[in-house]
């Protein structure tokens, strides 16, 4: 436990050393902010340090190993409904629960004048997640070649892209970003990871990669789709 705790420690420093030297560079040759200021920066700093130590060492003695056992568990309980209704379910709480997802809604409220529901849009971006999450672990099963779908899936973006409101184009694709974060990422690929170990013949690798540039798919369409009919 010690090992792990220094080495995602040492590798978090590393990750965020940059930015903060680039912070410092900035304060001392062009900013130049009050020594209040810096201070609350340098202890932020500390914090997200803190925080980012502690995050990834509960996804790693946690998450990941969950994430595989469920995957695994599914597969072997050979019910597709059972699959599809948990994987549904995973893929919607852990976007929802996102705080990318949680950024980005409270950005589009507010810049929207309230025109877009944040509450609302968390709900769309997680029920797309989901549906493509569901596809994906199909996919698993089935054997179909993830590049089929992405490029049925991204077909299908480009043509909605067209009928969507302007607005709601970047907003969209930003959608499908941000569900690449910090949690729902090591879920969704654990999950494919532990579904697809169990299968034989399969390649965790092959099967278990490419299930988020998959999933993040949906929210796309999903936005979209609610451009659509908001306009």
């Amino acid at each position: 436990m010690s090992s792990l705790f220094r080495e995602t420690l040492i590798g978090v420093v590393k990750a965020t050393a940059p930015l903060i030297a680039v912070i410092i560079l900035l304060q001392v040759v062009f900013v130049q902010a009050s020594g209040v200021l810096f201070l609350k920066f340098v202890i932020g700093t500390l914090l997200v340090i803190a925080g980012m130590v502690l995050f990834l060492l509960g996804i790693e003695i946690g998450i990941l190993p969950a994430g595989r056992l469920v995957g695994s568990g599914l597969i072997q309980s050979r019910s597709i409904w059972l699959i599809a209704a948990v994987a549904f379910l995973i893929g919607f709480s852990t976007t929802i629960a996102e705080p990318d997802v949680l950024v980005l809604s409270m950005q589009a409220e507010e810049i929207s004048g309230g025109e877009i529901n944040g509450n609302s849009l968390i709900y769309i971006i997680g029920f797309g997640l989901a549906v493509f999450t569901v596809l994906a672990m199909l996919r698993i099963l089935a054997g179909i070649k993830m590049a089929y779908l992405l490029a049925a899936s991204y077909l299908v973006v480009l043509l909605l892209a067209v009928l969507t409101p302007a607005d709601f184009v970047p907003l969209a694709f930003d959608s499908g970003s941000v569900t690449t974060g910090a949690l729902t990422a090591p879920i969704v690929i654990s999950l494919g990871i532990g579904f697809s170990s169990v299968l034989a013949g399969r390649s965790p690798v092959s099967d278990g990669f490419g299930l988020i540039g998959f999933a993040s798919i949906g929210p796309i369409i999903a936005v979209m789709i609610m451009g659509i009919i908001a306009g």
